[in-house]
């Protein structure tokens, strides 16, 4: 009788780490997909033979394909809006400051894509710059939790595409880094990572704007108070509860 390996694999925005876990937020993918288990797999296998480069069908790694894989995502987003389709790149990261993606980036604003951008550290990109950037926002959230996990999403025709990643928008982690992003396939998680989104950009009390003049000022709608750590906890303790009952 042949035995069947069942391989379980968690990928995550961040790492194990005991004196962070308490004071950072990631986001963590626990699964048993085999396109996702059988690809951190080979990963492992590289970093025990680093002679030995496989192919990868659904992660993609640093520095070997995420440069062109991020290019490839944007570029379509300026095709769809080239074509008067909706078009969108939403990212949440640390940093944001490689050339060649910022001029992507750059390229899909003036192309008519909107972009929204939540950088909690260095953003080298400037929004809101006419005939520059005038389709990107950016703000920054700075709280109680260090604000570290990473995730990326693209409208690709209706059909989102979302992705966690280890990685940053930055050369050192783009070219120099072993660095993994991990496609989301299942619909939920999708729904999820999309909501937090969506709760962190409408933070009215922690949020910081990004802007042309670097005035880097705190935003303040006057509506009711939303605090995205909280929001965010709150959401995912409901999402908890119906999973309980």
């Amino acid at each position: 009788m042949n035995k069947i390996t069942q391989r379980y694999a968690a990928v995550g925005t961040g790492n194990f780490n005991e004196d962070t876990a308490r004071i950072y937020t990631d986001h963590l993918l626990l699964t048993s997909n085999k396109k996702i288990t059988n690809e951190v797999f080979k990963v492992f296998s590289f970093l025990s033979m680093n002679y030995k480069k496989d192919n990868y069908y659904h992660l993609v790694l640093s520095p070997f394909f995420l440069r062109n894989k991020i290019i490839s995502l944007i570029e379509n987003e300026i095709k769809n809006a080239e074509s008067g389709n909706k078009a969108y790149i939403y990212l949440k990261l640390n940093h944001l400051t490689d050339i060649e993606i910022i001029e992507n980036l750059y390229k899909a604003s003036n192309s008519g894509v909107i972009i929204k951008l939540i950088i909690r550290g260095m953003l080298s990109l400037v929004p809101g710059v006419k005939n520059v950037s005038e389709n990107i926002k950016a703000i920054g959230i700075v709280d109680r939790f260090l604000e570290h996990s990473r995730f990326l999403i693209f409208c690709h025709g209706g059909d989102e595409k979302v992705y966690i990643t280890s990685a940053d928008l930055m050369s050192r982690d783009l070219d120099y880094r072993i660095e993994v992003t991990c496609p989301i396939f299942d619909k939920s998680i999708k729904n999820t990572i999309r909501r937090i989104f969506d709760i962190q950009w409408s933070d009215n009390v922690k949020e910081r704007i990004y802007d042309e003049k670097q005035s880097n000022q705190f935003f303040m709608d006057g509506k009711q108070p939303s605090r995205s750590q909280v929001e965010v906890y709150n959401y995912i303790s409901s999402i908890n509860e119906k999973l309980t009952e």
